[in-house]
């Protein structure tokens, strides 16, 4: 409980810096990377929806004024949810450090920093995996070496990074693993791989 309430003040906070067009944790120096491409045109139609829903329960319902009252406080709530959800992506994107660093993130429900002497190797990696945000495959009879992580989004990841040794990373409801290889995705991969190969120490 505790968790989630703190990704709903997160949240909150991801709005007004949308509102304000600032972002955060890239500081100067540093290469923001976006990925909110492949899901953005999901995340409009989720909230035409939800504003739809909203105006045609409040005609529906207007006879039952009691139920009316808590059907809009939770039609707006999941209209701000999706927005919250949305302006998190969007201020809160990757960040290539000046220092060679690799933070990779997921609104205010991942972050992952990786120091640039733990990166092996990194490259565009185009791949299409079905399921949840959050995907982690253990390697077998290899204790956390050669254990992939996948953050997900539309359903794609197109940057690959292979790290010198396993990595602890937190899943969104509090659950850790550690993982030698993780997939994820950028807007703009090229770019973003350019950038991370030239700042390797």
């Amino acid at each position: 409980m505790r968790r989630l309430l703190a990704h709903e003040v997160r949240g909150v906070g991801s709005l007004a810096r949308w509102v304000a067009r600032r972002t955060h944790g890239v500081r100067e120096g540093d290469h923001a990377a976006a990925y909110t491409g492949p899901q953005t045109a999901m995340m409009y139609g989720l909230l035409f929806v939800s504003v739809v829903e909203t105006v045609v329960l409040t005609v529906l319902l207007t006879p039952w004024p009691l139920v009316h009252r808590i059907m809009l406080v939770l039609d707006v709530y999941t209209v701000l949810a999706v927005l919250a959800l949305h302006a998190g992506c969007v201020t809160r994107p990757h960040v290539a450090g000046a220092d060679g660093s690799l933070r990779i993130r997921y609104g205010a429900l991942f972050d992952l920093l990786i120091a640039g002497e733990q990166i092996a190797s990194v490259r565009v990696e185009r791949r299409y995996p079905s399921g949840g945000l959050v995907q982690f495959t253990p390697s077998e009879g290899q204790g956390d070496d050669g254990s992939v992580l996948d953050l997900v989004v539309g359903s794609q990841t197109s940057v690959r990074v292979e790290l010198t040794e396993p990595v602890t990373f937190v899943r969104p409801l509090g659950r850790t693993g550690r993982a030698q290889v993780v997939r994820f995705h950028a807007d703009e991969a090229e770019e973003l791989v350019r950038v991370l190969r030239a700042t390797r120490p």
